[in-house]
């Protein structure tokens, strides 16, 4: 049997989860718009041109497609650690926050299109494209990792909450404090 049990440790884990693939995910922003030659801010959660330009249509498009890719590789290196190891409860919270961090945006953009809806519009094929494939394949990602160590609802519930308050604590202390990384 594999352990199950949310302890301050595993909530320790999710914490470090949700801040690395925010930050991560944001500097991927931030180093591909400074790659373009932009001066670029990067924030807990976003980053902007400092002088208010905005890049051109491509250059937008590559620079909110670049986040989406390092978490998607973040997920599959977790996704592949944990299929081809023995169960390791401490990196499941790296895969089901790159999934919750991707669904989150993606139904976001029923708000403010960011990221995937963004670079789906630059492609003309409809907002949600893009986010349905990239949470489709996470969610894939978390289903078969679920399956393969038959996680019961217990932990998966507890999963979800951990990761939902951290990043909701996350998003609202950067919406208030506008908190600035780089």
């Amino acid at each position: 049997m594999n352990d199950q049990k949310i302890t301050i440790k595993y909530i320790l884990a999710g914490l470090l989860s949700v801040i690395f693939t925010w930050i991560i995910h944001e500097f991927a922003h931030w180093m591909t718009s400074e790659l373009f030659g932009y001066d670029t801010i990067m924030r807990l959660n976003g980053t902007s041109p400092i002088d208010g330009e905005y890049p051109t249509k491509l250059h937008m498009a590559i620079i909110s497609i670049s986040a989406p890719i390092i978490t998607v590789l973040q997920g599959l290196f977790v996704f592949i650690i944990l299929k081809t190891r023995n169960w390791n409860k401490y990196l499941y919270p790296f895969l089901f926050t790159a999934f919750y961090m991707r669904l989150l945006a993606g139904l976001m953009n029923f708000i403010n299109v960011n990221d995937e809806g963004r670079v789906s519009q630059y492609l003309g094929i409809g907002t949600f494209t893009l986010s349905i494939i990239v949470s489709g394949l996470l969610f894939y990602m978390v289903y078969r990792t679920s399956k393969k160590y038959a996680l019961n609802s217990k932990f998966q519930l507890g999963t979800y909450l951990i990761i939902m308050i951290i990043s909701s604590v996350l998003i609202i202390a950067d919406m208030f404090y506008e908190i600035r990384l780089i």
